[in-house]
């Protein structure tokens, strides 16, 4: 783990800057979400009453438990389906990502979200709902509220309970812009005849966006520069193979790169990927990362 705590390091290596979303944009996303989860229950309620389904006298009640209804699977949901984001957290511009820079499992989603329960709903309806002449359980709760915003507060990455035992962390999102050329300081001849060699076709090129070009590039920053020891060529050798790899997997590309053209093929791609993204933005379409197609949706 990075000394900074806007530093994020995935599997691969390369070191990815995610600034940690604060308290109050915490707060926000979380209010959002509140509002949004609870008019979908005050919705559900209307409906019971209208069609007379339940006495009045148990409204309390089954609101009470038609919020929980709802609560649970839309944070559950909404993270899963949108990459670690609720309607929230879109709204404010932040997301959940592994704490450890890997990708994010379905089990750090669920675990985060039921522990949001017990630490932030729990102890906020204890608290909604005790009165003054019940003086140790509100004591209670308001120590419970209070070391849960402690455990928050006290961290460099602003995580809570859940998250610490998630191994998630809540980030901002990355601005999407286009990087310079790196491929307009490569001789021209070589950039062209790579870029052909590899046949990248338009099917390959639809799958990523400005962040990954963003990250690529960095990676071929890093091979500009001569490596200082034998073990950082060999991990540079290993970053190259799994990135390869990955993008292959992605774009679906049938042709076999052998180690010795991992970096030719990191090139070409660049420049590939870097020209078509270009044409798409010109034609109205801007691609922020390779979630573009579901954002879209």
């Amino acid at each position: 783990m990075s000394a900074d705590p806007d530093i994020l390091t995935p599997p691969e290596g390369v070191p990815l800057r995610f600034p940690v979303a604060g308290f109050g944009v915490h707060v926000g996303a979380q209010i959002a979400d509140i509002a949004i989860s609870g008019l979908a229950a005050a919705a559900a309620i209307l409906l019971l009453v209208v069609t007379g389904a339940v006495a009045p006298i148990w409204l309390a009640g089954i609101g009470a438990a038609l919020f929980l209804i709802v609560r649970v699977p839309y944070y559950v949901l909404s993270e899963l389906a949108w990459n670690g984001q609720t309607l929230g957290k879109k709204m404010m511009k932040i997301k959940v990502v592994a704490h450890d820079g890997g990708p994010l499992t379905p089990h750090a989603l669920v675990l985060r979200n039921l522990m949001k329960e017990a630490e932030v709903f729990l102890p906020a309806t204890l608290v909604l709902s005790l009165d003054a002449e019940r003086l140790a359980p509100s004591l209670i709760a308001l120590a419970w509220t209070t070391g849960a915003v402690a455990i928050v507060l006290s961290n460099r990455r602003r995580r809570r309970l859940g998250d610490l035992m998630a191994g998630t962390c809540v980030v901002h999102l990355p601005e999407p812009v286009l990087p310079s050329d790196l491929s307009s300081t490569a001789p021209a001849t070589a950039t062209a005849s790579g870029a052909d060699a590899f046949g990248f076709m338009t099917r390959h090129l639809e799958h990523y966006g400005a962040y990954e070009l963003q990250t690529l590039e960095r990676v071929l920053r890093v091979e500009e520069q001569a490596p200082a020891t034998a073990a950082e060529i060999d991990r540079r050798r290993q970053v190259r193979a799994a990135i390869v790899e990955r993008i292959r997997a992605r774009i679906d590309y049938a042709e076999a790169t052998p180690p010795s053209a991992h970096l030719s093929f990191l090139r070409a791609f660049y420049t590939a990927q870097r020209a078509h993204l270009e044409q798409r933005r010109i034609l109205g379409e801007a691609r922020a990362d390779k979630f573009h197609r579901e954002t879209r949706r």
